[in-house]
This record gives structure tokens, sequence and C-alpha cells, in this order.
């Protein structure tokens, strides 16, 4: 959803004010459900914000037994913060499997699911809910079908949107297959579909090719951006790996017949981390951090290419040599001296551990950064952001003793997901596609989450699947808004950190984001100027998430959640405004 908030921000004024103050404003305690797992924002307009709080329903009952069922709440409260209602859906899902809300222009979707074992088919349905009552103003309509070829094939599926927000995307791929293969379809806010479907395909072995994004123009091409990997062999002896060699973008007709291939390769650079919009529905703009060298462990520049959509080819190139010092130091690594977390615990000691191990073996490592957002600018220029970001999953297994009576004991296993959200790097590009001012901020914020992730894998990496996108994690990251002028980030750091404001600074890692504060960064667009300031402490309320904040106008809402070890969560609303 983050395109539609995306386009939220992008209102531009030509009269750019010469004082701006952000407040914020807590709503009462959230009273969550009996059950409730989570609780995020999913859209925000001009009435108030609506709010997804997921929870586990019964799917069907026997007599030995039940079976569940993952199942959600609407609930909206007014722009004081107020609770309008709570609505459960719990009878109109029966017999489906809850998918997401899903808003598309003034409209708001309900999507479900079903799997039939029988045909091996999985059918996707969709209702739009009455934003003033929350109730369904209709019964599920069948919007899309994924077949299985095998009984093993998984389905990915990813419902989004196209370039200008106003159109509904459903993307899928069936996973089991020898070959890729990408199925596009298009709707409109009444879903209808407005356009064939497009089935896009290539020849390159699934397990080397991993989508990592794509755009659907206006004019329905369609933009793949591929990451290619080849089997390598570690230092020690070991299984093979799969390591990231260089990039593929295609692009592809409404027909999906291929017209072009987009060359990522520039006068030896090694582009290992890639961002494409379409500026204003006209050309391309590719974004990407590059080394020197196909192993580089370190970002040597900033490449800037903007491409004509119709033929892809590069319309102009600029780049821009980055400094490595200009970057912190190894992110995951969180060495007492440089961390406010004292009391480290054994398992995240032994992860980091892990992850030393494996780097040491070769496992292809190198330093990533990962575009975040973009914003359009009153020149006709873009700012860019980015930020460091690492995820891997680790499992800890315990044996305790045999209980009474001779019996043995039990092995018991653990998974957790970590993720190091590091420094973040802005940058301006004008509309000759040149680049301005680059500034970089340090900060690392290490958080760990026990439980089920997106993936299971254990071991590090930077998985950029296109289907993999999610709300994790919560507390670290950063949101951001625009208003005349300025950009505005919001994040947790610790209190320590409150004079970092430029490359070369080391920051202090934050892991117990409930001791940390939340602040305010504003951008100047122009000349890339940084200021920061505190804007709460998270200490006093409960813990921002302002990475999974939705946007109307000058307002961003936020949840806030501090878990308790005795007693039930604390949960809030919070809205911040820019005037």
């Amino acid at each position: 959803m983050k395109r539609v908030y995306l386009t939220l921000c992008l209102a531009i004024s030509s009269i750019v004010t010469h004082a701006q103050k952000t407040s914020i404003k807590w709503g009462e305690d959230f009273k969550l459900r009996k059950g409730s797992t989570d609780l995020q924002v999913v859209h925000a307009d001009n009435s108030g914000v609506y709010l997804q709080e997921s929870h586990m329903a019964l799917k069907a009952y026997f007599v030995v037994g039940a079976s569940l069922r993952e199942s959600a709440a609407l609930v909206k409260v007014d722009k004081n913060l107020t609770e309008i209602y709570r609505n459960d859906f719990n009878r109109e899902l029966r017999g489906k499997e809850f998918v997401q809300f899903f808003p598309c222009e003034d409209k708001l979707f309900l999507f479900s699911s079903d799997y039939s074992r029988r045909d091996r088919t999985l059918a996707l349905y969709a209702a739009a809910v009455n934003k003033n009552t929350g109730e369904l103003t209709g019964e599920f309509r069948e919007v899309a079908t994924f077949q299985k070829d095998e009984k093993s094939d998984d389905i990915d599926f990813k419902i989004d949107y196209n370039t200008d927000s106003s159109k509904i995307l459903i993307v899928s791929s069936v996973k089991g297959t020898e070959n890729n293969e990408y199925k596009i379809q298009e709707l409109d806010k009444n879903l209808r579909a407005t356009a064939k479907p497009i089935t896009l395909r290539n020849e390159f072995e699934r397990k080397k090719y991993q989508l990592e994004d794509l755009l659907y123009t206006s004019d329905r091409k369609v933009v793949l951006v591929g990451r290619m990997y080849e089997y390598e062999e570690g230092k020690k002896k070991k299984e093979k790996f799969l390591d990231f060699t260089n990039y593929n973008i295609r692009i592809y007709d409404e027909k999906g017949k291929q017209q072009s291939e987009i060359n990522t390769s520039f006068n030896g650079r090694w582009l290992f981390s890639t961002k494409l919009v379409q500026e204003k529905n006209k050309d391309l703009v590719l974004a990407a951090f590059y080394s020197n060298a196909k192993k580089g462990k370190t970002i040597d520049g900033l490449l800037v290419q903007r491409i004509n959509v119709n033929d892809g080819k590069i319309i102009s190139t600029s780049e821009k040599q980055i400094n490595n010092s200009l970057l912190s130091g190894d992110p995951d690594k969180a060495d007492n001296d440089d961390t406010d977390d004292k009391e480290e615990s054994r398992e995240e000691r032994k992860m980091r551990e892990e992850l030393s191990k494996m780097k040491d073996e070769g496992e292809g490592f190198s330093r990533n950064m990962q575009f975040r957002k973009i914003f359009y600018t009153v020149d006709g220029g873009l700012v860019i952001l980015a930020e460091q970001y690492r995820h891997f999953v680790s499992t800890s297994s315990s044996y305790s003793g045999g209980g009474v009576n001779g019996m043995p004991g039990q092995w018991r296993s653990t998974t957790y997901s970590t993720y190091i959200c590091g420094d973040l790097m802005m940058c301006k590009i004008d509309n000759a596609g040149n680049i301005g001012w680059l500034q970089v901020l340090p900060k690392t914020q290490r958080e760990i989450i026990q439980g089920p992730s997106s993936t299971m894998a254990t071991g590090i990496g930077f998985n950029a699947s296109y289907f993999l996108e999610g709300n994790r994690p919560f507390y670290s990251g950063f949101g951001a808004l625009q208003v005349p002028g300025t950009i505005q980030l919001l994040f947790n750091d610790s209190p320590k950190n409150s004079t970092v404001t430029q490359a070369g600074q080391k920051a202090k890692t934050i892991g117990r984001f409930a001791k940390s504060d939340c602040f305010i960064l504003n951008i100047d667009e122009a000349s890339g100027k940084l200021n920061r300031k505190v804007l709460f402490s998270n200490s006093d309320v409960p813990t921002a998430m302002p990475r999974l904040g939705a946007i109307i106008g000058n307002d961003m809402y936020v949840v806030g959640k501090t878990d308790r070890m005795m007693g039930k969560s604390k949960v809030a609303i919070a809205k911040i405004s820019v005037k």
C-alpha cells in the first residue's frame, strides 16, 4: 500500500511556508480484543483512520479438535482518534481466509481467499466495505484464480497498484514450476477487469532468478526487475550457495511480449541495489548503488539513468562516487561500547556470532542499501531515500531433562528474526537526471522478533522478493511525509544520538525501543540541509511504529504498542500533524 500513500504525499504547492510546526496527539488506550495478534494502519481519509486488528477465528470443529483461520477486524477512528466502529467480519469470512484490506481511490476492499485441495486451486475474492458503517456493501466476488500444477507447488500473489495508484493489480506466480511465470491482472475501483491478463515468462532457472520489483505503467507496459544468482563455493567444505551476480531488467508490452532489456552494466560498475520509477507517466528513472568490483563489499557510488519507456534506451546517465567513510561500520556488529542495550541476551550474542561465521565462510555477503521512498519536488526533480538493511533468521534449540517415571526429555526450538536498519542516505536528482546534494545520517536500529518469519530459511541475506513485503520490522526503519519544500522523516533512536546529523559521526545502537526517543529529521529539498530534533519519548507513551504509518495531507497516523511481561499490552493511536 505504500504507493497509494506516496501518491497522497505528492501534492505540490508553489508557496513555501516560512515556518513549520510539527505536533503529536495521542488517543486513549486502545482496547485490543482478546486473542488479537497485531494492529496496523491500513488507510486514512478526510473522515478518519482505518485500522486492521488481526486475530484468529474458528475455521472448522471436529470431535477431537478444531482448526483456526486468520481473520481481522476493521476499526475506524475519527480525526480526534475516537473509535467510531469495529467490525470483525468473522461471519462474512466463514469458509475463507482473510488476506488484507486494500484501498483504491475513494473505496476500501476486503480481500479473502479459499483453497480447494481437490482441484489444487486458490480463489481470491474481494468485497467493498462501506467506510461509513464498516459493513460489506455486497457479497464477495471472485477476482482471480490460481492453479497449482503439482500438490507441492506454492502460490505467490500480491495485491498492488499501477504507477499512478488508479488501478488494482493482482500479480501471481506458481512456485515449483521449472521456469518463471508471472501473471498480471488489472482491476478498476469497481473490481472490473480493465484489460486482458498479461502472462510473462523468462528462460532463467527458478532458483537463479528472484523478482525484486514490478512496475505497471499507465499505458499497460510491464517492467520486471530481477536479481540473478549463480552457485558459488564457500571457503570451507560445505554445500554450494547461491550468490547474487547482476540485475536483469526487461520491458514487456500489454500482450506480454518482451520489447527490450535494459543494460545494467556500466563501465565496469556492479549494481547491487536498484529502484525504478516512472516519472510523471513519462520516462523511467533508474537509481542504483554500485560497487567497482563484482564481489565488492562496499558502496562506491550512486548511478542514475533516465530511460525511454518505449524502447528501453538510455537517455541520460549521471553518477556520484561515494566515499565509504561516509557510512558507519558493520551494522551487524553491536559491541557494548556502541550500544545502549548493555544487557545483550545469550540468543542475541549467539546470532551475531553465527552471522560473523557465515561471513567468514564467504557467503557472498556485501553491504546492502535498500531504496525506501521517492518524492517529487516542485522543481521537477526527485529526492530519493535509501537505508542500510539486513534481515536474518536464527533458530535456537534447548533440551529439557527427562520427566517423571522415566519419560524422555524434549527438544524445544525457538525462531528469532533479526532486522537491522542502518544508515539513512538521502540525495536530490534534478529534472535533467543529475545528482545534486547527497547526505548520510548514521543510525543502527536492531530489532529481534521471536516467532515465525515471512521467510523461514535460516541464514543471512538481502531478501528483496517482490512477494515478501510485510509489516516487519515494527519499530525500526522510518516514516516519511512531504510538506512544501521539506521532507520530514520520523524514526526511533537512542536519546544519545540527538546530535548525530552527518556522516562520520558515531551512532549508538538502539535495541530497546521502549527506551528510545522518536526523532523528526527535516530535510530541505533545495539544499539538503538537515535539522534533527526530538518529537517525543517512547518511554512516556506506547512505543511508536513510524515506518507503518499512513498519511493523509499533512497528517501521519501511527500505532504505538508496548508489550508487557505481565498484563495486557499498552496500545494507542497517534496523529502527527504539520502546520
